[in-house]
């Protein structure tokens, strides 16, 4: 492998792990709103395992990237783009926990395991998946 090649190779791992953390996020938010009807940074931060700062710096790329918005006093709400990017994110990970329950992974650990998974899974794999768990 060539040094170029193995740049390249890294700076798209670094985009995707960029990617995964914008669908966790606009997911969780997502999660608190349909839960709680609104989304605070102090309950993302805690839900996400991460100090205020962090979610604040994380919720300021949402906005910026145009998946979320917020008021003053009132929390963080998902635009449309980014609803929509977290009822995707939410139906890749509920075919992959589906998949890896299907194939013998006890629900817990497929659960976890999911969490790395969706973000990473192509198109056509997801689509392999689902065909897979309809022809079950």
């Amino acid at each position: 492998m060539t040094e170029v090649e193995q740049a390249d190779r890294f700076a798209r791992a670094r985009e995707a792990q960029s990617v995964a953390l914008v669908e966790d996020y606009v997911e969780m938010i997502g999660d608190l709103i349909a839960e709680l009807g609104e989304a605070r940074v102090a309950d993302i931060a805690e839900r996400m395992g991460v100090a205020q700062p962090t979610a604040t710096k994380a919720i300021a790329r949402l906005k910026r990237d145009g998946f979320a918005t917020s008021r003053p006093y009132r929390g963080v709400f998902l635009t449309e783009e980014g609803a929509e990017l977290a009822e995707r994110v939410r139906a890749r990970h509920r075919t992959v926990v589906a998949l890896l329950v299907a194939v013998g992974v006890p629900e817990e650990v497929a659960e976890l395991d999911a969490e790395g998974i969706e973000h990473h899974v192509s198109e056509q794999s997801l689509k392999a998946f689902e065909d897979f768990l309809e022809s079950q």
